[in-house]
């Protein structure tokens, strides 16, 4: 997918900036069609994998443009055994405007040839995206869309490793609520969405139907609070952070509230993995897992677990 925000960001940020993008692959390579990096003089942010191969290709990158191709082996001693082919392009503001309202970014030399048009139009009849891929020397590649929606509630210790973790995926758009401004870290990502708000509970409604939640505040209280907010309000997942006792006293108060047994089983509790232990970056990389697992399964989708309105 072509990330136009972040190069958007970052051309703002930087003037101009170099991507490079794996356009073709043959062999055993370290990343996929489609992966891409970012460069600017004196830093870069992406990845396109393989060590030397990115340490080659962001040191040519502001002086290079165009396809290159790249033996792993023969040319940069790597044991993967295949090939890969870069495009690198280097865009400034004006350019990256010239992008904007773009669902699918073709370029190439010369007119476009007759297989990106089929390509494109039976992408366009059939309602998907195409893959990213290089077609008779023209990068073809969609544009990438924002990610599923993410709230996490609480900026402690686990809160802060969640979004240490989700926060690089770009599968992920993430909402950080927490009950005042101070309880947030002075560095937040810059993609993350702050909210200071002293009821988060009432926030809830705010939330997309589909929207997936992970509920790990400093107060037991507000935590049952959430998940009785998230049961009225429905969701895509929800997820609470909690031992098997604290889970079945919340089981027991949420039905006193008037949940459904089924409806009160849509929430995820404990959430992770136990076997990983209970150090906050360790809860933080067994969620990642859980979630990026259901990102990637069979659904291709967050599960609709709930809603009480029918949603």
């Amino acid at each position: 997918m072509f990330d136009l925000g972040a190069l958007r960001r970052a051309v703002e940020a930087r003037g101009r900036v170099a991507r490079v993008v794996i356009a073709e692959i043959h062999g055993s390579t370290p990343r996929e069609v489609g992966a891409a990096m970012l460069v600017w003089d004196g830093g870069q942010s992406g990845t396109i994998g393989g060590g030397a191969l990115e340490f080659e290709a962001a040191k040519a990158a502001l002086s290079r443009t165009g396809l290159s191709r790249h033996p792993l082996g023969p040319q940069l001693g790597q044991c993967c055994g295949g090939s890969v082919t870069l495009l690198t392009e280097h865009y400034d503001a004006d350019a990256v405007a010239a992008l904007e309202g773009c669902d699918v970014i073709a370029r190439g030399p010369g007119a476009r040839p007759l297989a990106v048009a089929r390509l494109l139009d039976h992408a366009r009849a059939r309602g998907e995206a195409p893959e990213a891929q290089l077609v008779q020397g023209w990068m073809v590649e969609p544009v990438a869309r924002p990610g599923r929606p993410l709230w996490i509630w609480g900026a402690g210790h686990v809160g802060r490793a969640l979004v240490g973790v989700l926060a690089p995926l770009p599968d992920f758009a993430l909402t950080w609520v927490d009950t005042a401004p101070d309880r947030f870290p002075d560095a937040v990502p810059e993609d993350v969405t702050v909210v200071p708000v002293a009821e988060p509970a009432a926030l809830m409604p705010r939330a997309p139907k589909e929207a997936a939640h992970l509920i790990l505040t400093y107060s037991h209280a507000l935590d049952l609070e959430l998940c009785h907010a998230a049961l009225r309000h429905g969701f895509g997942f929800c997820g609470v952070i909690g031992s098997d006792t604290k889970w079945a006293r919340f089981r027991s108060r949420l039905a006193a509230l008037g949940h459904a047994p089924a409806a009160i089983d849509g929430i995820t509790c404990p959430i992770g993995r136990k076997d990983l232990g209970k150090h906050p970056q360790a809860i933080a990389i067994g969620v990642a897992a859980q979630l990026i697992t259901m990102q990637t399964g069979d659904m291709r989708a967050w599960p609709t677990r709930f809603s009480e309105s029918g949603a």
